[in-house]
């Protein structure tokens, strides 16, 4: 079954990065960064996410002298199209964001590639900043092996954040901008339609 097509979001994760018990600070923010195909229908769906603050296509992975599209669409500079992702962990947690990243962003049983994008830039990947990122991620990888979910294993790294590099401008908001691309239109549309039903509690209407 498409991602896109599931009537229902995966199970949440059983272990969240929890609240500190004073609570989170007026105004604080984490970031997360996400790589699950093009850098495009990533943006388009956590740009829709209530907690979302600010959302930045970019890539990681790779050196910084080759963190510009061109090199990065030969497949060969070690860089994944990522999206960096800034939230307020009092309205939206982390492990949130996971299971929205696994429900309708992209098929993380795909190893380097997403559907006809193919190559180690469109690779799933979670690239964590923290011990406790790490945690989150790697605990609910194993629950939803578990459960066999997907029917196949999840091939998704999450591997340390070393730098997110932020892509071209043109990159940036690109659905928004380019919303009768066909790519757009077949890839991108879809899965935003998936996350207002999966999760219509967290949709929130973008705009730039």
């Amino acid at each position: 079954m498409a991602i896109e097509s599931r009537k229902e979001p995966i199970p949440a994760p059983l272990h969240d990065i929890a609240m500190p018990e004073s609570g989170w600070e007026a105004g604080q923010h984490e970031t997360a960064v996400f790589a699950g195909g093009c850098f495009w229908g990533v943006q388009s769906v956590f740009q829709r996410v209530k907690g979302v603050i600010q959302t930045t296509v970019g890539y990681s992975g790779g050196a910084a002298e080759t963190a510009d599209y061109k090199t990065v669409c030969s497949t060969e500079t070690g860089h994944a199209e990522a999206l960096e992702i800034v939230f307020d962990p009092a309205k939206v947690s982390y492990g949130t964001l996971l299971r929205i990243f696994f429900s309708v962003v992209h098929d993380p049983t795909q190893l380097n590639r997403q559907g006809g994008d193919i190559g180690t830039s469109y690779r799933s990947a979670i690239f964590y900043t923290d011990d406790q990122q790490k945690k989150a991620a790697e605990e609910y990888v194993k629950q939803l092996n578990a459960a066999h979910i997907f029917g196949k294993p999840i091939v998704t790294q999450i591997v340390p954040l070393e730098t997110f590099y932020r892509g071209e401008e043109y990159h940036q908001d690109y659905a928004i901008k380019n919303p009768h691309n066909p790519y757009i239109q077949v890839c991108d549309i879809p899965k935003i339609g998936a996350l207002q039903q999966q999760f219509p509690e967290l949709f929130q209407e973008y705009t730039r």
